[in-house]
């Protein structure tokens, strides 16, 4: 007879009088990884909430039986208390605490009369950082000057800091390269080995393969089938099927290039470090983006797309920056966002919650936020009318799943949170549209979605620089790809040649250059 660490038994969830989950039954074996799957809004992330107590017993109906006994949690400490960790999709860190004050946020290594022992705090959280990958990490530095990646490995270290036995990861790997997600695939077996539980949610379907034991697949709030490795078949083809209740025949859709003359110019760009103007982050790179073309960028993390991308959108990253900017032939000056918008340049953040959205507004007011002044009013006054059958109308056509454009961005999943921040900029109309991690968080069934979407940005003449973590992506949706190391180009690569060896080939051969 199977050992079950955890039982959730007939739970339902509403919210406003939508149900959000409807008679979930979930069963955890001890020690094993137990994936769950489903698309976006199907109730993965909320199940989860409920397990941790970040919606109180009370709120919902049901059961939680953890090590055999009925458990009501009315707060996350609760389930702390019991070993049961979660690391949300949305980062949780204090951005201006130092990393190691960040790893043992909440969990303070404390000495005689509860002061906090800095130097036990140091050389655990060292401890616990080698762990993922980041011993060699200053410390002492602000969390909030570390990419997103890194970010979100110090949340799996904060966790693993905790006496955890239940670790619970919403898309761990969602902000990561192919490099460090296989890292923390790993450091997941490894906790296995040592009798730790994971429950995973991820979208990434080869990870899930991977690494899980079990697979339980949600679709619209309730539990479709449990999948266990040796037992039933554990293919992509499978798991689809069940998270989207339909075969998906291709994961990309085709399109047909009508690539036409150069839209986009950028020439011996370089940036430096906004904290350090010595360092130098972004190294004469000159690149080009004709009308109809997809170009991808790909590189490891820290490689400098990001720290580029936004240096470009009206000098958000770095200082000391220089370089040329041509859009239609004719040079242009962006000193700041409102410039880059004018110019018709866009740029989807991989940061949706620092630099994507608001989200205490709703649907609506963020959908329409960048585009208020040149589309939706006339001399400061704001068309209500026009600005509402916008935002529905997108609401429409990229499939964002919300009561209405009026409920809250914040309770919404982290995939229709994403598709909100893509319908407001391409609201704004651009010409040229940098997309950064676009389809971060989002499941197999949305992801092809927004490729058509930016299939028909592409047929409609529009320029598109998509930044990208999963090579294969790229290599499915871009005519060109650009690789970036160390903060330059150091290779280009037309569909017809690219593979993902051949991406690496460039970087590990720049790499020998820099030795």
């Amino acid at each position: 007879m199977a050992d079950y660490i955890l039982e959730m038994n007939h739970i339902t969830k509403e919210f406003y009088g939508v149900k959000a989950l409807d008679d979930v039954n979930i069963k955890v074996k001890r020690g094993e990884i137990h994936a769950l799957c489903g698309e976006n809004g199907a109730g993965k992330s909320t199940l989860m909430n409920v397990l941790s107590g970040v919606y109180p017993y009370g709120t919902y109906s049901g059961d939680i039986v953890y090590h055999g006994a009925v458990c009501q949690f009315h707060n996350i400490k609760q389930s702390e208390a019991k070993g049961i960790v979660i690391i949300h999709q949305e980062l949780a860190l204090s951005p201006y605490l130092s990393v190691a004050e960040n790893v043992f946020l909440g969990n303070e290594q404390t000495g005689k009369k509860g002061v906090i022992d800095w130097t036990k705090t140091h050389k655990r959280a060292q401890e616990m950082l080698a762990k993922v990958g980041l011993a060699n990490e200053n410390l002492n530095v602000p969390v909030s000057s570390l990419g997103v990646g890194k970010q979100q490995l110090i949340e799996i270290a904060r966790a693993m800091a905790k006496q955890v036995e239940l670790l619970i990861l919403d898309e761990p790997t969602a902000a990561l390269n192919d490099e460090e997600s296989k890292r923390l695939l790993n450091i997941m077996l490894e906790l296995k080995k040592h009798g730790i539980t994971c429950i995973m949610i991820s979208h990434k379907l080869n990870e899930i393969s991977y690494v899980a034991d079990s697979i339980t697949v949600i679709r619209d709030g309730k539990t479709i089938e449990t999948l266990d490795k040796g037992k039933d078949e554990i293919s992509e083809d499978r798991i689809i099927k069940g998270m989207v209740g339909r075969e998906l025949t291709n994961r990309y859709p085709e399109r047909t290039s009508d690539i036409k003359d150069k839209i986009f110019e950028v020439e011996n760009w370089n940036a430096y470090h906004p904290d350090d103007p010595e360092r130098h982050v972004i190294q004469d790179v000159s690149f080009h983006v004709r009308a109809g073309e997809v170009v991808g960028f790909a590189g490891l993390m820290g490689a400098g797309r990001t720290e580029l991308a936004m240096s470009l959108f009206g000098r958000s990253y770095g200082q000391k920056i220089s370089g040329t900017i041509k859009i239609n032939g004719k040079q242009v000056i962006i000193r700041n966002v409102r410039d880059a918008i004018n110019n018709r340049l866009a740029y989807v953040s991989e940061d949706r919650k620092n630099y994507g959205l608001i989200l205490i507004d709703t649907v609506k007011g963020n959908m329409t936020l960048a585009a208020l002044r040149n589309f939706f009013s006339k001399k400061g006054i704001v068309n209500k009318n026009d600005e509402i059958i916008s935002a529905e109308n997108y609401r429409k056509k990229i499939n964002v799943k919300s009561n209405s454009i009026n409920q809250s961005v914040s309770s919404l999943s982290g995939g229709n949170q994403q598709k909100v921040v893509l319908a407001k900029w391409m609201l704004t109309q651009p010409d040229i549209l940098i997309l950064d991690e676009p389809t971060r968080g989002i499941d197999i069934g949305a992801k092809y979605e927004i490729y058509c979407v930016i299939n028909d940005l592409a047929k409609a003449g529009k320029a598109i620089l998509v930044i990208s973590s999963e090579l294969q992506e790229l290599i499915g949706t871009c005519d060109r790809i650009y690789v970036i190391n160390g903060g330059h180009i150091c290779g280009e690569l037309t569909r017809e040649e690219v593979s993902q060896e051949k991406i690496m080939k460039c970087i590990m051969e720049d790499n020998g250059k820099e030795e």
